[in-house]
């Protein structure tokens, strides 16, 4: 049976500020659809008990186990171990985010910040008696933006975000699109104050990152320059849309 070398960035809280942070390498035998979550299990079950990680569906949805292998961010649940190749499979936590422990990043501010664009449908008219209905060209609209899984990868590359704390960044008004679309929603006029300021869409600078490092191949770009050109037309010529 075939063997993967891994190579993982180790960070203990407890005694980082004495040894700070290091690689520990790992053999693990593996078959043809071994995947790098499947590889940490078997580190955590036979070789080292004490390497924390996050995973929860292991099925490309929900992002907890986003991470940076090989130096690219990708998904450790869907990213299959012989296609990295025969070198080591290197395996560090998301750059630029506070560390909890070895691949596990506090997601705090993220998460904060999402919520800030208040990303959810809000309805301002009396509760219709049944359900809103959506043409196909309106549903269609929200194909990209739904597909976001708040990994978290479009954030921790963003060179925006690592300047300037207080930015929401791709993931958060990437959600302030998907509802600013929806023909559904009734709160622009809410919204808008909440990401058409310079910790919002001004703060963007095209630079793309967060499209490279999405691993849904989401634009989180795209959706910020929309809400860039929606919040010029509604303060300036008081359009809607």
């Amino acid at each position: 049976m075939p063997e993967a070398r891994f190579r993982i960035k180790r960070y203990d809280p407890e005694r980082g500020a004495v040894l700070g942070a290091r690689y520990d390498e790992f053999t693990v035998p593996y078959e043809a659809s071994l995947t790098v979550l499947e590889g940490l299990f078997y580190i955590q079950e036979y070789l080292d008990g004490s390497l924390s990680f996050r995973y929860c569906c292991r099925a490309a949805v929900c992002g907890s186990c986003a991470m940076y292998i090989n130096g690219t961010y990708r998904l450790a649940c869907q990213t299959n171990v012989r296609h990295l190749g025969s070198g080591p499979i290197t395996v560090e936590p998301m750059p630029h985010l506070p560390v909890v422990k070895d691949l596990v990043c506090d997601m705090t501010d993220f998460f904060a910040k999402y919520e800030a664009v208040k990303p959810y449908l809000i309805r301002n008219s009396q509760t219709p008696d049944r359900e809103i209905l959506q043409s196909e060209a309106d549903r269609k609209k929200l194909d990209m933006p739904i597909d976001c899984i708040l990994c978290g990868c479009c954030y921790s590359s963003c060179p925006s975000v690592w300047g300037e704390e207080n930015y929401l960044g791709p993931a958060a008004l990437l959600k302030a699109y998907r509802f600013e679309v929806d023909s559904r929603d009734e709160a622009r006029k809410e919204r808008l104050p909440l990401f058409a300021n310079e910790r919002g869409v001004y703060r963007c600078h095209t630079i793309t990152n967060c499209v490279e490092a999405c691993p849904k191949e989401l634009n989180p770009t795209e959706a910020i320059q929309w809400l860039k050109g929606a919040a010029v037309r509604r303060r300036l010529l008081g359009r809607a849309k």
